[in-house]
């Protein structure tokens, strides 16, 4: 069968926008199609289902009406009676379609115009598709562009397939770029919007710097060396902390390179952004002490619930430790996920002062001792009236100055001040209105009730309720900086394992849950802790 020049013709255009747009070509025929049917719904009938093939041989267009068998037609437009269904088609049935062919059709100038909209907004459509499925899949990867144009601080990279865009607050600090100009940036992350894909790109992303690490540095591309964390001050300082799978290579070394050619191969990148390289460590203490570097740190106090460090520092490194504008510091707290008060030596001794004067001042109140005694019992580490009360007798006797009948007044003492406490907390607990049940739970003391009765927590029902974080407090993360918040029980000596042993005891009391419900749930914890294993 020989092809016309216009069958032809339609064909060399599929396979030109095909080609242009990098689609497929049986999308631009589809499209097409749709815009013949549109055109051939306007000169036939709006209300007709109409369908249009068009061969991807021969380029042959076809036109068909599709009417629906029915039992009775109400419009015969859309609809076929069944009867006259079955005398062009004997095996039609309800629910069928018969195609009534078409005589094909001159499309006038708005019949046209409206058909050419439809292909553009199909192909669009198509090349959108395409831009999306291609870019979601290289999330997290180094991507190399050309600079099309600069509006208000945002930089449109062209991609080559697709464009991206690079917002002004993730374009490194007073970096300068034009129109021409070739950069890499990280992609991370490409959403589907109206107005097509979007493909958001970093140049401050700290996977960016990972990325260039493992671009420049084989040992990290072969995983023999692995980036546990990374901290940025985009193009002022970073922080990033490396560990080697082979004792035999030296992972800082290896990230350095030859006369430190790796590393200025990424600083060069990152426009001169200074890069300290930190050998991690599982250990927190030491981790911390290597991410000061180059500060030299005298002694670490960790508090691990609350994921705070102190770092004591000579007074001469505290500036270095503290870094400009406590920049050193705000990094090394972002790269080891810990909270890093730094002091001076001279503050510590301060405060630990001010501390034994507290516990001093405590034992003196509450044992009725003089200085002297209480002095004593301070320096020998004793920071509560209860730890005297239940501490081994020979601890107390076995202190310089004292022997066994000292020892039995001060924890008689001690005994007597907590029950005469207990005693008032008591009668301040029930004129709070707090049920006399909630005493049932282990550890639960007179104060921790008051504490409760002053938030509103009265029955075993309202602890029940309660969760962890409720009693013992927690800490939000954000920005780089640690927000605590204080609980119930932040004054006692509570930790949040013994706070959730509290709350399984009330609602076990209160009938929330069972002992088989307890045992359910350790086996699976249990098993999960096995297969993590």
């Amino acid at each position: 069968m020989a092809v016309s020049a216009n069958r032809l013709e339609l064909l060399q255009i599929a396979d030109a926008v095909a080609r242009e747009k990098v689609i497929d070509r049986e999308i631009v025929l589809a499209a097409m199609a749709d815009a013949i049917q549109k055109a051939a719904r306007s000169r036939y009938g709006t209300e007709s289902n109409i369908r249009a093939d068009i061969n991807p041989k021969t380029g042959e267009i076809r036109l068909q009406r599709l009417l629906e068998v029915v039992d009775k037609a109400e419009d015969y437009s859309t609809q076929i009676p069944l009867e006259l269904a079955r005398d062009r088609n004997p095996d039609a049935a309800l629910g069928d379609f018969i195609a009534d062919p078409l005589p094909p059709m001159d499309f006038g100038r708005i019949a046209a115009q409206s058909a050419k909209q439809v292909i553009v907004q199909k192909v669009r459509e198509a090349e959108r598709d395409r831009q999306f499925d291609e870019f979601k899949d290289r999330v997290g990867e180094i991507v190399n562009g050309t600079v099309k144009r600069v509006e208000y601080g945002n930089v449109i990279v062209d991609l080559g397939r697709g464009e991206g865009i690079i917002r002004r607050d993730e374009m490194i600090p007073r970096e300068n770029v034009r129109y021409g100009d070739r950069v890499r940036a990280y992609v991370y992350d490409v959403r589907r919007e109206q107005r097509g894909p979007q493909i958001f790109l970093s140049r401050t992303h700290p996977q960016f710097m990972v990325k260039l690490f493992t671009m420049e540095v084989p040992e990290i591309y072969d995983g023999i060396i692995q980036v546990k964390s990374v901290a940025r001050d985009p193009g002022s300082r970073a922080k990033i902390a490396v560990i080697s799978n082979d004792s035999s290579i030296d992972p800082v070394g290896a990230c350095v390179g030859m006369r430190g050619s790796r590393v200025q191969a990424v600083v060069g990148e990152l426009q001169g952004e200074k890069i300290d390289i930190i050998p991690w460590s599982q250990d927190p203490a030491t981790f911390v002490v290597n991410a000061l570097q180059p500060a030299e740190v005298a002694k670490v106090v960790l508090d691990e619930d609350a994921e705070r460090i102190e770092v004591v520092v000579p007074d001469e490194q505290l500036s270095l430790a503290i870094g400009r504008r406590g920049q050193n510091v705000r990094l090394a707290s972002q790269l080891t996920g810990w909270d890093i008060d730094i002091m001076t030596e001279a503050e510590e001794s301060e405060r630990r002062q001010k501390e034994f004067n507290e516990r001093t001042n405590l034992f003196m109140d509450s044992l009725d001792v003089d200085e002297m005694v209480g002095q004593v019992l301070a320096s020998e580490g004793f920071a509560a009236v209860e730890e005297l009360a239940y501490v081994d007798l020979d601890e107390i006797a076995s202190i310089d100055g004292f022997d066994e009948d000292t020892a039995q007044e001060i924890q008689t003492r001690a005994r007597e001040y907590l029950e005469k406490l207990e005693a008032e907390m008591d009668e301040k607990r029930k004129a709070l209105g707090v049920e006399d049940e909630l005493r049932q739970i282990d550890g639960m003391s007179a104060q921790m009730m008051v504490a409760l009765g002053e938030d509103g927590i009265k029955t075993i029902e309202d602890f029940a309720g309660c969760a962890a974080d409720d009693l013992v407090g927690w800490t939000e993360r954000k920005n780089g900086e640690t927000k605590k918040f204080e609980g119930l029980f932040s004054k006692f000596d509570v930790s949040r394992v013994e706070a959730e042993q509290m709350i399984v005891q009330a609602r076990l009391a209160a009938g929330w849950i069972t002992e088989e419900d307890l045992a359910k749930g350790t086996e699976e914890e249990v098993t999960e802790a096995e297969q993590e294993a």
